[in-house]
């Protein structure tokens, strides 16, 4: 397991994508928490508090959900790993996590935007059980980031479904849980970021970054559902939308699969931008051979998945992987990339020879 290949995969794709789902909801939680320290009759901070001290408690809400978060990933990586070699997850049921997913998000995001029905989808500690637990001013501003961080587990952001399919194939306990953790390790810095940067501008801002956070979390919630969507084959999938409305598909650029004995090869590439081609014409009733030849794939790119035929395969970031695809029946072949974001298509011709084959 190359976990660089993992932190990286968190400080870049994972870092943004999870920000934008998770940090919009930590965002809004720490907006709701500054405008109510700073109601008329609730005390301030003291002026003869030192900058250092006022730095801490600016930082003590995302350390507290950064904590959470480590806590219960790690605790679902190692628990993968160990369910790892005896279930693997089917592409179906990695669908319909994702569309449970998606739709979860988008429910927290409507929540933040205050739309009615939704106003109470909320995560907050139980009064009852702060007034137990909570016994000074930085507590109170902890414990619900900590909810929130050890809840994240159930709200996935984009690419981290993706690394919980490396966890699962990972082999043991400990190998899982140094990915997961790993991985949110390398989410933190922006994190960091945007937690102080939302406890400094809640005072000015008050309900502006609640409204910024909540379009932003639907806004991916949207594109989490979609990636479903395109597991799925829906038709009303983004890009089978975008198909169905063109006025020239045939422009679509598309390479041909090869030929030799009476055995076709299709290659694909994969890399940090996606797959090419994106369209392929193979001819039906030929035993097939598709070879994703990964060049510095990365994120859900390596997750590569043939929903038809219940196939995922965990790309390495740099080399070829064969896969037996046996007769083509005629008809269209999707695959995508383990959240949908990246498809392409393998067409199958019943008759007719290829514009490329070989002897």
């Amino acid at each position: 397991m190359n976990l660089t290949a993992v932190l990286l995969t968190g400080l870049l794709a994972g870092g943004v994508s999870c920000a934008a789902v998770q940090g919009g909801l930590l965002a809004g939680l720490i907006t709701r928490q500054r405008r109510a320290t700073t109601r008329p009759g609730v005390a301030a901070v003291p002026a003869t508090a030192t900058p250092w001290r006022t730095i801490g408690d600016d930082l003590t809400p995302v350390g507290a959900f950064l904590a959470g978060k480590l806590v219960s990933h790690t605790l679902l990586g190692a628990l993968l790993g160990a369910i790892g070699t005896a279930v693997q997850l089917s592409v179906h049921a990695h669908t319909v996590l994702q569309l449970l997913a998606g739709a979860l998000i988008i429910a927290f995001g409507l929540a933040q935007l205050g739309v009615p029905g939704f106003r109470r989808f909320v995560i907050e500690p139980p009064i009852s059980l702060s007034r137990v637990v909570l016994r000074s001013a930085r507590a109170r501003t902890a414990f619900a980031p900590g909810l929130l961080g050890l809840a994240s587990v159930l709200i996935p952001c984009g690419v981290t479904l993706s690394v919980e399919a490396l966890a699962l194939t990972s082999g043991s306990p400990a190998a899982g849980a140094a990915t997961m953790a790993v991985f949110v390790a390398g989410t933190s810095p922006l994190f960091a970021l945007l937690g102080y940067a939302a406890r400094k501008a809640a005072t000015v801002w008050r309900g502006r970054l609640a409204l910024a956070t909540g379009v932003l979390v639907v806004a991916m919630g949207l594109l989490t559902l979609n990636g479903g969507l395109e597991l799925a084959g829906s038709p009303v999938a983004a890009s089978r939308v975008l198909a169905a409305f063109s006025s020239h598909p045939g422009d679509q650029p598309t390479s041909a699969a090869t030929v030799a004995d009476g055995h076709q090869t299709i290659e694909i590439t994969a890399t940090a931008d996606g797959y090419a081609p994106t369209a392929t014409t193979a001819q039906a009733g030929l035993p097939t051979t598709l070879v994703v030849h990964a060049d510095d794939a990365q994120g859900c790119i390596r997750a590569f998945t043939i929903p038809d035929r219940n196939i995922m395969k965990i790309l390495p970031a740099s080399g070829d992987t064969r896969i037996e695809l046996g007769a083509l029946p005629p008809g269209t072949l999707n695959y995508a990339c383990g959240m949908g974001m990246y498809t392409g298509t393998i067409t199958a011709n019943p008759t007719g020879p290829l514009p490329r084959s070989t002897p």
